[in-house]
């Protein structure tokens, strides 16, 4: 007997299983691999013409440390696994908040998280929970326990901080630090080190579903949904420095970097620097974001960045190491909306003044935000329009998560900024393939030169 599960999506593909029961009970059983291409109707064909003595089955064994059920590019999985991977280069680290009620917690400004606030902390238990729409309470998020934070810590604007809420889009939030208090689990370890808005975060992915896109920096607080929505693909903050209160006399704030020691020295090694300097402290952070935006690094390692957290390849090139680093930092400007590029938007806004979001639509390289197709911004390239990070078309997200409100004109040019960062990071990433591909391409820009005595 066995049961055919061969999932036949176009869209999607997984590896699915035919269990074939032999009757033999103290032996391993083997492993065969099949992969079946093409549309749905011909994967149907096949699927009901053959039968599993008549396929052309490759055996082979799991390996170590995922024990797949489908085979890997073993080749590449050694190169991949020489890289460092980034929870090692970060020791501390931890996935973002976890609010359990978003509508409650996060809000789009501090003004509206300041009446949210007075509001809340007045209401009953019952009151608030229907004002609100909070549902039962859970094992770990209770009605009670958000009043109690807010009523001892007090609700001004001391107490509100910003938050990554998704890419490009910052709001406010009420954060004490507490845990099953207003917000369900704080993560204060890693969290409280990026509260002052002076330090960098770097955000991504332990696992993602598809393709690899889930990268972003924040110099504020990120939820666990920062980059994607989906099962599985948590975000994950890595601050770059851990920010400690010392003060034998007065209050000071000592900033330390959080690298390993290990891996600085292994880089340092290789491109013949000495680590002494906060610049190259940045400049490390720079490097690390230009690999983990080059398309030729994304589709090379696809497979393996779907498992786990990225893998930094180590450069032997201090003119690469330098240059990519450049490309880097431009990136990070532009992702915390820091880069003086900002202001020379290429869209021009149209229709009303102060509009409502009523439908997104895209068409002609414009971005419209009604259903008469009359207000939108023009000038947005279709590239720029399909792109994602992480689980997010940018776009499209920022504007659908502010459907039946009214756009400012700080909210205008705040959209038209997201375009331009988004159109440069485009020629950026192609920029960071041409410049590995001058040093050698992959994986020749990464390996080391060897010496004349090997």
């Amino acid at each position: 007997m066995y049961f055919n599960s061969t999932l036949v999506s176009t869209k999607v593909i997984l590896p699915q299983g035919i269990f074939v029961q032999t009757g033999i009970l103290d032996t391993l059983g083997q492993i065969n691999h099949y992969e079946l291409f093409g549309d749905r109707q011909t994967k149907f064909d096949v699927l009901s013409s053959e039968d599993i003595t008549s396929m052309s089955l490759s055996k082979f064994t799991p390996q170590p440390e995922y024990f797949f059920f489908h085979p890997l590019n073993r080749h590449l999985q050694t190169e991949y696994d020489s890289g460092w991977p980034i929870n090692l280069i970060f020791p501390n680290y931890s996935t973002g908040i976890t609010t359990a009620r978003d509508s409650l917690t996060i809000q789009f400004t501090e003004q509206e998280m300041l009446s949210l606030l007075t509001d809340f902390f007045n209401y009953s238990i019952e009151e608030a929970r229907k004002a609100y729409d909070l549902g039962n309470d859970s094992k770990d998020w209770k009605v009670a326990w958000a009043q109690s934070d807010v009523r001892e810590h007090g609700h001004g604007k001391w107490q509100l901080s910003w938050i990554l809420y998704r890419p490009f889009d910052i709001r406010s939030t009420f954060y004490t630090g507490r845990a099953r208090g207003f917000i369900c689990n704080p993560r204060r370890p890693i969290m409280q080190h990026l509260l002052s808005g002076d330090n960098i975060g770097l955000c991504t992915n332990a696992q993602v579903n598809d393709t690899f896109s889930h990268v972003m920096v924040t110099r504020h607080l990120i939820n666990d949904c920062t980059l994607s929505t989906a099962t599985r693909e948590r975000t994950y903050a890595f601050p770059l420095y851990l920010m400690e209160e010392k003060s034998p006399i007065g209050f000071a704030i000592v900033k330390m970097p959080n690298l390993n020691s290990e891996f600085v020295r292994a880089l340092t090694d290789r491109i013949g620097l000495n680590y002494r300097s906060e610049s190259l402290t940045n400049a490390i952070l720079w490097y690390i974001y230009s690999i983990l935006h080059a398309p030729s690094y994304r589709n090379r390692y696809a497979e393996f960045l779907r498992i786990d957290f990225p893998r930094l390849p180590l450069t032997s090139s201090l003119e690469l190491f330098r240059t990519l680093a450049k490309i880097g930092g431009e990136l990070v400007a532009l992702h915390l909306m820091e880069s003086p590029k900002m202001d020379k938007h290429i869209t021009k806004f149209v229709g009303d003044r102060n509009p409502e979001v009523e439908k997104i639509s895209y068409s002609d390289e414009t971005v419209w935000i009604d259903k008469s197709q009359t207000t939108g911004f023009k000038g947005v390239p279709e590239n720029v329009w399909n792109f994602h990070i992480g689980g997010y078309q940018v776009c499209g997200k920022w504007l659908k998560d502010r459907k039946g409100r009214r756009l400012t004109k700080d909210d205008i040019e705040h959209y038209q900024k997201i375009v331009v960062a988004l159109n440069e990071t485009i020629r950026l990433m192609d920029e960071i393939d041409k410049v590995i591909e001058k040093h050698g391409g992959w994986p020749g820009a990464f390996t080391t030169p060897k010496t004349k005595d090997e």
